[in-house]
C-alpha cells in the first residue's frame, strides 16, 4: 500500500507553551483515501493541516507527504513541493481578486514553469470538469461563494497533486452552496484523488469522507472507517 501521507511521533509545541498543540501522533493516510479531520477548537486540526502541508514544522517527529519528507526540506524546496505535489483548499477561498477565473486557476502551473499555454489547456479542462467554463473571463467577485469554491478547487488541482488539503471548504458558504461543494469533494475522491477534510461539520465529513479522525486535546482520540462514501 502506497502512502501519501506518514507522520511518525509528530509533535508541535508552540512557545512556552506546557502541553503541546498537537501530539505525539502517528498517522498514515493511503493513495486515494478520503480522510476527514474532526475535533473541537484548540484539538489541533490546523496545527496537523498546516504540519502536512509544509506551513509549518514539527517539534519532533517526521513528516512524509508524497514520498518526501518534508520537515527537512530547505524553505524553497518546500515551496517548490506544495505548488507541485499539494493542493489546498481554504474557507474564504484565498482567490486572487484582480485576476481572472482562468487567471486564478492557471497561476500555479505558471509558477512551476509550465507554458502559458500548457497551463490554460490544463485550466480549461478543469473548467469544463467542474462547469465554471462560461466565467472564464469573470473576476471572483462577481461570483456565488459555491462558484467561487469551485474554481479554488481548480486551482488546486491545476498541477496534479498527490494529496488534496481542504481547510472548511464549506465554512463560508450557505446550504446550496455547501452541497455544491460536497458533491464535489465525493466525485474527486471517487475519480481517485486522496482528500484531506477538515471540518466542524460532521455531516460534511460522513459524506466526504471513509475514514475520521477525531482530534482531542491535539491527540487522535478516535480513528473510524465507514463502509463507503456517500
Amino acid at each position: 500500500m502506497t502512502h501519501v501521507i506518514e507522520l511518525e511521533g509528530v509533535a508541535k509545541r508552540y512557545g512556552g507553551a506546557d502541553a503541546p498543540a498537537l501530539g505525539p501522533v502517528d498517522l498514515a493516510v493511503a493513495e486515494g483515501e478520503a480522510l476527514a479531520v474532526t475535533g473541537p477548537s484548540g484539538s489541533g486540526k490546523s496545527t496537523l493541516l498546516n504540519l502536512v502541508a509544509g506551513l509549518d514544522r514539527p517539534t519532533e517527529g517526521t513528516v512524509t507527504v508524497a514520498g518526501q519528507r518534508i520537515d527537512r526540506l530547505s524553505e524553497h524546496a518546500l515551496a517548490r513541493h506544495r505548488r507541485t505535489r499539494i493542493g489546498m483548499v481554504f474557507q474564504f477561498f484565498n482567490l486572487l481578486d484582480d485576476l481572472t477565473v482562468v487567471d486564478n486557476i492557471q497561476l500555479p502551473a505558471q509558477l512551476t514553469g509550465a507554458s502559458r499555454r500548457a497551463a490554460a489547456s490544463r485550466a480549461g479542462e478543469l473548467m469544463d470538469v467542474l462547469g465554471i467554463q462560461k466565467h472564464a473571463r469573470a473576476y471572483p467577485g462577481r461570483l456565488s461563494g459555491g462558484e467561487r469554491q469551485r474554481v479554488a478547487v481548480a486551482r488546486a488541482l491545476v498541477n496534479r497533486p498527490a494529496l488534496l488539503l481542504a481547510d472548511e471548504p464549506t465554512g463560508a458558504l450557505d446550504t446550496a452552496s455547501g452541497q455544491e461543494v460536497r458533491e464535489l469533494l465525493v466525485d474527486l475522491h471517487r475519480g481517485g484523488q486522496t482528500v484531506v477534510l477538515v471540518t466542524h461539520d460532521l455531516e460534511l465529513a460522513r459524506a466526504c469522507a471513509h475514514r475520521t479522525i477525531h482530534l482531542v486535546d491535539g491527540r487522535i482520540a478516535l480513528d473510524t472507517r465507514a463502509e463507503a462514501v456517500r
